[in-house]
């Protein structure tokens, strides 16, 4: 019954809307409760009255027997006909099946069953006998019972008329009943769901009411902590996460335009001044021109970065990467191009990463301290605590305590970097954390010891651990095109004194 209310309501499903199907489920399975209890209830109730009818049958019998046994047939016939009843019908046949005693008259005549129990024994039956005054359904219980000439057998016979009539009128009791309470159930169910569901369509009302102008408002949470306070709490967190969302659109979207139209404006100014210039005038525009071209390129390319990762779709494809020769790799670039003295400090490391991302973020963090730094820029890779550490500080200004969150956001610049020839369009820093955060690592500021501004990077190793073999520290000059650096015992870097490129 109740996999054809389900299916039901699934063909129905298009047509009905919840309140429906779920009165429709409610009264298929209260139906089937009903139809098995009331079938179970009418049984019991069948056998209970039955087996009372059989103990009492049962015990005028054994009464019967004892009296048989003890005084006789002539003073049991006499006995059994001192007391006539209506309702119970007593006969003792001799071991030919004769009647030899009897309780009334109208059973006198012919036995009131052929069961023939052995002495000792006794069975019970269910006989139709329509002319004791009682209707045709009785219960009649033989016992046998050994005397001097043979098995005589007494007969005790009960009328379940009224019994079989309870139960009837029990049925018909319960079938009268059920629509009524199939009706309860149906309207208890309707009004429940349906005042579940007004908190559900109030809740859809407010969500639908909020539009982008209107983010900051907020669905009414009711006190009941139910499932529907659960509902409006989570709506109220999937607004918020929206209203963060779009205001972080907004404001990368502003930024982005921002970023792109300066060196859009300064294209535009030097292709018009080309137009008209000599040759000379023209070569110089042309190197302007390829300069903002790659400005461009490189801002797009961090913001489709950034927007792949925005989309979850920056997923690393992670290998045994040598962090160290990453490192290197980076401190000869830095000696090439930059006027900064360096100070290297390395031990052999190797990481689970995606290496063209990695050393993009290391690039990104090189640069930023290159471009902040004073005077010197100092990187240290070690392993502490089972994990790959690199340390990138410069000499320069340290970034307060406030704005250590603030520095990974999008196009920002702190006040004292605010140049954009000298800060960038804020994304290096943005773009190192979110790739080493897609392979499981992290980049923060940190505080170090000599007061300089540090940025630490944290990436785990890869399995299984090597040994790591001996340290290279070295230190040039980028004058001096050279690099100095002494092998080490395993995992201890030899301190060098830095040469100064001034």
């Amino acid at each position: 019954m109740v996999g054809w209310g389900k299916r039901l309501a699934a063909r129905l499903g298009p047509r009905l809307g919840v309140r429906a199907r779920s009165v429709l489920i409610a009264v298929g399975g209260v139906s089937v409760a009903l139809l098995i209890g009331g079938t179970g209830l009418l049984w019991a109730l069948r056998n209970n009255l039955e087996q009372s009818a059989d103990a009492v049958a049962q015990q005028r019998a054994a009464e019967v027997v004892t009296q048989l046994v003890e005084e006789g047939l002539p003073r049991t016939s006499t006995a059994l006909a001192a007391r006539p009843s209506n309702t119970q019908f007593v006969q003792v046949l001799d071991p030919s099946g004769q009647i030899v005693a009897y309780s009334s008259t109208l059973v006198a005549e012919r036995p009131l069953s052929t069961q023939r129990p052995a002495a000792g024994r006794d069975s019970t039956a269910e006989v139709d006998i329509d002319n004791l005054g009682e209707g045709g359904e009785w219960r009649v219980v033989a016992t046998g019972v050994s005397t001097g000439g043979g098995t005589s057998v007494v007969l005790v016979a009960v009328p379940i008329r009224v019994q079989r009539e309870t139960v009837q009128t029990v049925a018909v009791f319960l079938l009268g009943v059920t629509p009524l309470l199939l009706l309860g159930v149906a309207g208890s169910v309707w009004l429940l769901v349906g005042r579940a569901l007004r908190s559900v369509e109030r809740i859809r009302t407010q969500v639908a009411a909020i539009d982008a102008q209107r983010l900051t408002e907020r669905v009414a949470v009711p006190p009941t902590r139910d499932e529907i306070a659960a509902l409006a709490s989570t709506m109220n967190v999937m607004l918020d996460g929206l209203q963060v969302s779009h205001r972080s659109q907004r404001a990368f979207v502003s930024d982005a335009s921002h970023e792109l139209r300066s060196p859009l404006a300064t294209l535009t100014t030097a292709a018009e001044l080309a137009v008209g210039a000599d040759e000379v005038t023209r070569d110089r525009l042309l190197g302007t021109i390829n300069a903002e071209l790659a400005r461009m390129r490189g801002l797009v390319d961090n913001l489709m970065t950034l927007a792949r990762a925005d989309a979850q779709d920056l997923l690393p494809n992670r290998a045994d990467v040598d962090l160290d020769d990453l490192v290197h790799d980076e401190a000869r670039r830095l000696r090439a191009t930059s006027a900064r003295r360096l100070e290297l400090s390395v031990v052999p490391v190797r990481v689970w990463a995606d290496q063209p991302r990695l050393a993009q973020a290391l690039r990104n963090l090189v640069d930023n301290a290159e471009r902040h730094a004073r005077t010197t820029v100092r990187l240290s890779l070690a392993v502490e605590a089972g994990e790959a550490v690199l340390r990138v500080d410069n000499d320069g200004p340290v970034i307060e305590p406030a704005d250590r969150e603030r520095v990974f956001e999008r196009f920002v610049r702190l006040d004292d970097s605010r140049s954009r020839d000298a800060g960038g369009s804020g994304l290096g820093l943005a773009i190192a954390r979110t790739a080493l955060r897609t392979q499981s690592g992290d980049v923060v500021v940190a505080d170090a010891p000599d007061g300089w501004c540090r940025f630490e990077l944290r990436l785990p190793p890869a399995p299984p651990a090597e040994p790591a073999q001996a340290a290279v520290v070295s230190s040039s000059s980028p004058a001096a095109g050279t690099s100095v650096g002494t092998p080490a015992g395993a995992g201890t870097p030899v301190e060098r004194t830095p040469i100064n490129r001034e």
